[in-house]
C-alpha cells in the first residue's frame, strides 16, 4: 500500500508541469483580452486547476472512504 502511495506521488510530481497548461485556445483568448486591456481572462487558469482537481478529490475521498469500511469489515470478521 505504501508503495502505491509513494509511486502515486511520484508521478503526480513528474507531471506537475503538465497540470499548469491550458489548451492553446484558451491560451490565445485570455492574451487577446489581456493585451486589450480587460480583465476577464486573469482567474480563468486558477478556475480550470479547480474544474480540473475535482474528480481526483472525488476518487481519492471515495478510495479512503472504501478502504476505511473494507478495513472495518475485515477487523471485524
Amino acid at each position: 500500500m505504501v508503495k502505491r502511495i509513494l509511486s502515486f506521488c511520484v508521478v503526480f510530481f513528474v507531471f506537475v508541469n503538465e497540470i499548469f497548461a491550458q489548451c492553446a485556445m484558451c491560451k490565445a483568448v485570455v492574451e487577446a483580452n489581456l493585451e486589450s486591456g480587460g480583465s476577464a481572462g486573469a482567474g480563468l487558469n486558477n478556475g480550470i486547476l479547480y474544474l480540473m482537481a475535482m474528480p481526483y478529490i472525488s476518487i481519492l475521498l471515495f478510495c479512503l472512504f472504501w478502504f476505511f469500511q473494507n478495513k472495518k469489515t475485515k477487523t471485524i470478521n
